[in-house]
């Protein structure tokens, strides 16, 4: 089924930017609105996002999923975000959807994300994870540095910070990758939240 390409749809959701994010996240952009199951960053029941973090962080791919309810538990997950600091936003705040599929292959962007603005409001953010290809493309023209592969990372400057860029897989399960999978690629950028948290929890203690 072809969508209206003529309709323009801008970002449905705020930037989620906790103050003392060290990661920021950065998708393509979130489904159609009958997609959705909860007010949040990758909405989509069936997208792995929060299971992945489910199984990094405890283990189990259902810790944050409702799964009676069919949706995931939006409280938990913002309060994670929050005291393990990650932020989150897209790269596109105003595209075209040339099908009505949720695939970043059927986005035309028409407007791009502020990313130095992104940026220069975390601080103390110094790694991104750009989950997709749309999403490393555009991340990675902004800064004109070259866009790493799956699984890989780019270091980039940005106003005498110096930061890395870590390309993922897809959470959609339209990538073919097992979850499992898509998990070990996501542990290795986000085990810096778990040094990181360490490192403070050593530094209050002294």
């Amino acid at each position: 089924m072809v969508a209206n390409t003529n309709q323009i749809e801008s970002h449905p959701l705020q930037p989620f930017l906790p103050e003392n994010a060290r990661l920021l996240m950065l998708g393509s952009f979130p489904p159609a609105r009958h997609r959705w199951c909860m007010e949040f960053f990758y909405p989509n029941y069936i997208n792995d996002m929060w299971r992945i973090f489910g199984l990094l962080f405890f283990n189990d791919k259902q810790h944050f999923v409702d799964e009676e309810a069919r949706c995931f538990k939006l409280e938990a997950i913002v309060a994670f975000l929050r005291e393990r600091g990650v932020a989150i936003y897209d790269t596109a705040c105003k595209v075209r959807r040339t099908r009505n599929t949720a695939s970043d292959k059927d986005l035309e962007v028409i407007e791009s994300a502020d990313l130095d603005a992104l940026l220069s409001a975390l601080p103390c953010c110094h790694t991104v994870v750009t989950t997709g290809q749309k999403a490393t493309e555009l991340f990675a023209a902004h800064f004109n540095i070259v866009p790493p592969k799956v699984g890989g990372q780019q270091p980039f400057c940005f106003r005498g910070r110096h930061l890395v860029l870590w390309r993922m897989p897809s959470s959609s399960r339209a990538y073919p990758m097992k979850i499992e999978r898509k998990a070990e690629f996501y542990a290795k950028p986000l085990s810096c939240l778990q040094a990181d948290n360490r490192q403070q929890t050593e530094k209050n203690v002294l």
